[in-house]
């Protein structure tokens, strides 16, 4: 027996510790996505050539924020993501008891599956009115009006059982022939089929309840999604594992008591884990999810539906930053380079361990774990205030935009980083079916993996070093040649007179994981080969794109339209010739994260002349700008509608007639009125 299996098996009972702890970014807010409003009408392009992989995804590549630009849509679709996981957030729905606001998730959903994207929707937010400390109120009462927990055709929810109700209504509103689709919003047998019930509920940032309270939660979200939807499928929500607690297991444990367990499938269709960091532990982790189903009789598909490392050498990561103890703040993160490779080989461990569908964390850096309005230039760490962030999370397959909402000035905005070349890569050569993956060799030295397409004859061997040297590798030919791809190229290769092909495997680079697996240098392993033959004949070549640099994007300035009856300015602020030339500036106060209904902006500005007018613009949830306030005072009070997000920005303009210079909008600080 494997000592995988040996150590899988000596916990997997009594729920007990995992090995490895969750990376410094393991639990992303869903917040402040680097998104555009825009209309569930927006014409849609063709898609690119290299269809969609049907086993790859990308978190966020919308965000619940109204809607979502095309350029997003575009770059996901030219990298080959078939699946979009994002929350659906319950406070942002149901903003009063017994009130529920669709519009933005109607419009996410509706362009998600217009652009042809599945969704992995995750159900999240507990309203605060619906709070039972840190419970939800009701959700121990029968799920149906009929006093019980058993589903049965014509049954209505029970209107105090507040998370059943939500879920029903979500579930029949945007499934495959639900309300959506009834009004024509939806094409044609397409809706929401993947519904993940809460995001790392092992982790207390996200689920402050007991493992108890979560098993609660799951059965009356299986039982009221599968009541909306027959056809639905309800996942366990993403595990983080970085506790002493296997939460499956322990759920698991409680539901075998359960008399109805095996007629509701143990309220769980697909079983989802997130894995940051090392490659191996994502396979681990597969395999100790696997062998805990085992433990109870069960097989159910696993989504490692959150895998990624954050890069440290690229703004806005920590380039220059160091902990307490003066060292590089680096430890479980990646160059640019390691994030590229970290993509092929953790969704090569997981297809090896059985994994279904793989999801990478994120398509575009965003905000990360920081609030929304994060911003600084490229610097060396003297622009560090107290309590203000000056370094952030680059997990982004792509840097941000100089209209995002953070980390905005990247001086190459919107470009690609290798990793968007690696997940490409994945689905080109992933992309039509495969069986599970076969270890040929995981050594301290080198790691082989090999997986069959039996239906072309066909395999492909994915291999890489795990120490800081090159690796020879002699690999047994099954054809008569074979295609060698790495990240950079491509080529044909023959195996000599024994029938042998003889590789050397590049040398990995120094990381700063501080496990890394059996004997290996790094977490991290040097640059992966993919080879590819088919059995007694010759390799027709598949063909491969390492063109990214297509795939840039940096939208236009805004153009700014007013509305009848709003302020008339000229679209750019021009400065009057007079002896002050100078062009005044202003900054708007930070505001909190969340705010009252009714809550005071404040600003201020210099000059050398004095400063005759302020312009304070406002823009809510991600829509267009508009002009709020004309004025030449320095604070005001803004009255905003509750679950909604405003974002503002400030025009200065001085006595002498000069405007300021930042034309294009763009928000300096926002808050969420709660």
């Amino acid at each position: 027996m494997s000592r995988i299996v040996v150590l899988i098996m000596l916990f997997i009972l009594t729920g007990g510790i995992i090995l490895g702890n969750p990376g410094p970014n393991a639990s992303p807010h869903y917040e402040g996505s680097n998104v555009a409003l825009m209309t569930s009408q927006q014409p849609i392009p063709p898609t690119p050539t290299g269809s969609q992989s049907q086993r790859l995804g990308i978190a966020h590549i919308s965000a619940p924020e109204g809607g979502t630009s095309p350029a997003r849509y575009q770059q996901a679709l030219a990298l080959g993501a078939q699946w979009n996981r994002y929350p659906i957030y319950w406070d942002r729905i149901e903003t009063e008891p017994g009130v529920y606001d669709w519009e933005r998730f109607d419009i996410q959903i509706a362009d998600d599956l217009r652009y042809g994207f599945s969704i992995n929707a995750i159900l999240l937010g507990r309203p605060a009115f619906r709070a039972d400390e840190g419970r939800i109120q009701g959700m121990d009462l029968p799920i149906f009006a009929d006093g019980s927990d058993m589903p049965a055709e014509g049954k209505a929810i029970n209107p105090e059982n507040y998370w059943a109700g939500f879920v029903f209504e979500v579930v029949n509103r945007y499934k495959p022939g639900g309300v959506l689709a009834e009004q024509g919003l939806f094409p044609a047998g397409q809706g929401v089929s993947v519904w993940e019930i809460w995001n790392e509920p092992d982790y207390t940032n996200f689920w402050s309840g007991t493992i108890r309270d979560y098993a609660r939660l799951l059965k009356v979200a299986y039982l009221a999604a599968h009541h909306a939807d027959a056809e639905t499928q309800v996942m366990f929500g993403g595990l983080l594992f970085g506790t002493p607690d296997n939460w499956l297991a322990r759920v698991l444990a409680i539901y075998i008591n359960d008399p109805f367990r095996e007629e509701f499938n143990w309220y769980m269709d697909i079983v989802a884990l997130h894995s940051y960091a090392s490659p191996w532990r994502t396979g681990w982790l597969v395999r100790w999810v696997k062998q805990t189903l085992i433990a109870y009789n069960l097989d159910r598909p696993i989504w490692v539906n959150e895998t990624g490392v954050p890069v440290w050498d690229d703004y806005p990561g920590p380039t220059w930053a160091t902990d307490a103890d003066g060292q590089p703040l680096r430890q479980k993160r990646a160059t640019q380079d390691q994030q590229a490779r970290f993509f092929i080989q953790s969704a090569v461990y997981a297809w090896a361990e059985g994994a279904d569908v793989i999801i990478f964390h994120q398509l575009y850096d965003d905000c990360g774990d920081q609030p929304p309005g994060t911003n600084f230039p490229p610097h060396d760490g003297r622009l560090c205030r107290e309590g203000a962030a000056c370094w952030g999370d680059a997990h982004g397959m792509f840097r941000n935009l100089s209209s995002s909402v953070c980390f905005a000035q990247h001086p190459q905005p919107g470009t690609p980083r290798r990793s968007a070349l690696a997940y490409r890569l994945l689905a080109q050569v992933f992309r039509e079916p495969f069986a599970r993956g076969k270890y040929l060799e995981i050594t301290p030295e080198a790691v082989v993996i090999e997986f069959r397409r039996l239906e072309r004859d066909e395999r492909v061997v994915v291999m890489w070093s795990q120490k800081l040297n090159p690796v020879e590798l002699a690999l047994t030919a099954e054809g008569r040649n074979a295609q060698l791809i790495n990240l950079d190229s491509t080529v044909i290769i023959t195996p000599d007179a024994e029938g042998v092909y003889t590789l050397l495997l590049p040398a990995a680079d120094p990381d700063d994981h501080p496990e890394p697996p059996f004997g290996a240098d790094t977490a991290i392993g040097g640059t992966p080969y993919i080879l590819i033959e088919q059995r007694d004949t010759e390799i027709t070549p598949l063909a491969i794109d390492f063109n990214i640099s297509a795939l840039v994007y940096e939208p236009p300035a805004p153009i700014i339209v007013p509305t009848p009856g709003a302020i008339q300015l000229p679209v750019r602020p021009t400065d009057n010739p007079l002896s002050d030339q100078r062009p005044p500036t202003a900054q708007l106060a930070p505001l909190p994260e969340v705010s009252p209904a009714m809550f005071t902006v404040t600003w201020s500005g210099e000059d050398n002349s004095g400063i005759a007018q302020y312009i304070i613009w406002v823009r809510e949830n991600g829509g267009a700008w508009r002009a709020w306030l004309e004025t030449d005072q320095t604070s005001a009070t803004f009255t905003g509608i509750s679950g909604s997000r405003y974002e503002f920005d400030i025009w200065v303009q001085d006595l002498a007639g000069n405007w300021s210079q930042n034309v294009q909008l763009s928000p300096q600080i926002a808050t969420v009125v709660e």
